[in-house]
């Protein structure tokens, strides 16, 4: 059942600035975003589910940069989508885990994304990120929950490109933003 009617709006944590860089940092527009955890999900796995695949290993996503489950956990995953699709995915997913134990937390609010794009993608985020980002190590269709900085942010490569999403709680957003920024700008 789609809500026809919008309560709230969800706005843009941050602003996006007008560059030329190599490498590109991007807010990116408010997104329907969930917290999902299903229990049992390792001796029961959940297949796919509103258009989800949830067979993936830990620290998998499946999907493209606009619409993903990422698992981060045995139990856990983040499930992004266009915002347009929020209540719609929202019934898909309560319908598809009927009979399961699960918690379905619509965290649209909380998280904002961050597109880190170009060449020089992994080089900005390992300026914050002790993670070894390498297509070997880190190849299209990884997630992981990791600290940037000093920020807990979830980094999720959903396609070959060089390209990475970077999921932060709004609050620490500004930080995140200015960090990779700035780094961006010392390798142009």
């Amino acid at each position: 059942m789609a809500d026809t009617q919008t309560l709230a709006r969800r706005t843009p944590a941050l602003a996006p600035v007008a560059s030329a860089r190599v490498t590109q940092v991007t807010p990116l527009a408010p997104a329907t975003r969930f917290a999902l955890r299903i229990w049992d999900a390792e001796h029961a796995p959940a297949g796919t589910i509103a258009g989800f695949d949830f067979s993936g290993a830990i620290n998998s996503c499946s999907g493209t940069a606009e619409r993903f489950a990422a698992r981060l956990g045995p139990d856990e995953w983040l499930i992004v989508a266009p915002e347009s699709e929020g209540a719609q995915v929202r019934a898909d997913l309560e319908q598809g885990l009927i009979g399961r134990f699960f918690s379905l937390v619509d965290v649209g609010s909380r998280n904002c994304g961050i597109r880190v794009a170009g060449p020089q993608a992994r080089d900005v985020l390992n300026a914050g990120i002790a993670l070894d980002l390498a297509d070997g190590a880190f190849p299209a269709g990884s997630a992981t929950r990791t600290l940037f900085g000093k920020a807990d942010v979830v980094v999720v490569r959903a396609g070959d490109a060089p390209s990475f999403q970077v999921e932060c709680w709004r609050s620490f957003a500004p930080y995140v933003f200015a960090f990779l920024s700035e780094v961006a700008q010392e390798f142009d």
